[in-house]
């Protein structure tokens, strides 16, 4: 499937979760199996050539792409959880969020100290997210230079931020506004 086709398969829903958002829904996209396969083939072309040694996904859609291309280029799997989720000592990062405050956590003993790891999610949208992964992964001794989305709204300036954090983008489609 092309990339025009695959971003047809994804529904914005006005007006969610606030009036004047246009949020964009990956559930129609992974729910036609053509198109969901397409696009983990997609993820998982850029980060064979990236030269990978893992695969980073953050909670909770970022779980259903990055296993989906681990599984598929038989790399390691690592799950970036919100705060309290792991039942082993964990490592973590606070971070910015419009509104207050999140937490990100870790298993520090799943990287290896220089260990090349890609961050894979659904969208990228501030970076926020994206930029706390990348130092709570450094943190835990990982080298991240890359990371890829299925949707990137550059509107939101997330690549820029994430140029900023050291880490470049790849985007399979975008979206223009909010």
């Amino acid at each position: 499937m092309t990339p025009q086709e695959l971003k047809s398969l994804v529904r914005t829903i006005p007006d969610f979760p606030i009036e004047g958002i246009q949020f964009r829904d990956i559930t129609t996209l992974i729910g036609h199996g053509q198109g969901f396969a397409a696009t983990v083939d997609w993820l998982a072309e850029q980060v064979r050539q990236s030269g990978a040694q893992s695969i980073a996904g953050m909670e909770a859609r970022g779980f259903i792409f990055g296993a989906a291309v681990a599984a598929k280029l038989a790399l390691p799997f690592l799950p970036i959880r919100k705060s309290g989720k792991l039942p082993c000592d964990t490592i973590g990062v606070d971070y910015a969020l419009e509104y207050g405050s999140d937490r990100l956590e870790m298993d520090p003993a799943s990287i290896a100290d220089g260990q090349r790891v890609v961050m894979v999610d659904d969208l990228l949208a501030t970076g926020g997210t994206a930029c706390a992964t990348a130092e709570l992964l450094r943190k835990a001794g990982a080298v991240v230079e890359q990371a890829f989305f299925v949707i990137d709204l550059p509107d939101l300036g997330g690549a820029q931020k994430l140029a900023q954090c050291g880490v470049r983008v790849g985007a399979l489609m975008e979206f223009e506004g909010d």
